[in-house]
């Protein structure tokens, strides 16, 4: 299967329910390796997949510490969850965009947790309905979406805990990143390289909001649909194939999810599958037994689930 070949925002609709079938869910509760010691971090969780997943994960007996960036409506899905029985949920302030808002919320969390286990980078924007195809707000999409992700992971980096279970990044990414999506050669060899790096990643996602500013992104070969948040997403895969590679062999995992076609905000409610839905699979994902756990795979959010190496 050709890399990056699944989706976030989910334009593109599928056919499979991703919800756990009973023999799956009694598969992730019987390879338990989790406690209610072992934390993580969902970003962009007032709302959508991002709450649906810091619900589950909850539910599973984690400690969650669920983030947003507006504060109110992050206090009030925390206590939600916390009205529901679910008292290890916590909640702090975090844009991802702004890099003070992520020091912040690193400093917060070196003072109240020992280490970080898991790390979902759920947060993302997107300006366009599902059939329109501005480029506007290009430079926050990319700020957001792929720098936000980037530097948050790696702050918290130090952070995870050093342990057999291993720690593990989920970056929730889409099929619209696919690397087959760009009609430009010379991206695609650059992204499908060996020795891909962060910089080639940075000098690529350059070059397109450079053609944003000359007016020149359509004939430039970036992805034709929600090229802004395509482009986000294809530095974001990208990326986490750079860091897997990185840390191959050293405790931490690194992979991407595609939940889909689902019903959130970003799609207008429009969508093949519920956000609980998707965070189930999810979830399961995160939470493979360590003896199954690979790095550096694209995962889809179907039923049955199915990986393609970055």
């Amino acid at each position: 299967m050709d890399m990056f070949t699944a989706s976030h925002t989910q334009m593109e609709p599928r056919g499979q329910d991703p919800s756990l079938s009973p023999a799956q869910e009694r598969m992730v509760q019987s390879s338990r390796w989790w406690s209610e010691e072992t934390v993580t971090v969902v970003t962009g969780a007032n709302k959508g997949i991002g709450f649906a997943l810091a619900k589950k994960l909850a539910q599973l007996g984690l400690t969650v510490v669920l983030t947003a960036r507006d504060a109110e409506r992050g206090r009030q899905a925390a206590d939600s969850l916390r009205a529901q029985g679910l008292v290890h949920v916590h909640f702090r302030v975090l844009d991802v965009s702004d890099p003070l808002s992520i020091d912040a919320f690193v400093s917060w969390f070196r003072h109240h947790f020992t280490a970080l286990d898991v790390l979902v980078n759920n947060a993302a924007v997107s300006f366009n309905s599902i059939h329109e195809n501005s480029v506007d707000n290009a430079e926050i999409v990319v700020k957001t979406n792929f720098y936000g992700s980037k530097s948050l992971t790696e702050a918290l980096l130090p952070m995870f805990r050093h342990s057999p279970s291993i720690g593990r990044i989920l970056n929730v990414s889409s099929r619209l990143g696919s690397v087959n999506k760009v009609r430009n050669p010379d991206i695609r060899r650059i992204l499908q390289g060996e020795n891909l790096t962060e910089k080639h990643i940075e000098a690529m996602v350059g070059s397109f909001l450079e053609d944003v500013r000359r007016g020149t992104w359509e004939s430039r070969g970036w992805p034709e649909v929600w090229t802004d948040y395509a482009v986000s997403k294809l530095a974001l895969n990208a990326y986490t194939k750079v860091l897997a590679t990185r840390y191959d062999g050293c405790g931490l995992s690194v992979n991407c999810f595609c939940p889909g076609f689902t019903q959130t905000s970003m799609t207008s409610g429009k969508g093949t599958r519920t956000a609980d839905e998707a965070a189930e699979v999810g979830a399961m994902i995160a939470l493979l037994p360590p003896e199954n756990l690979p790095t550096g795979k694209f995962f889809m959010g179907c039923n049955p689930v199915i990986n393609s190496k970055l």
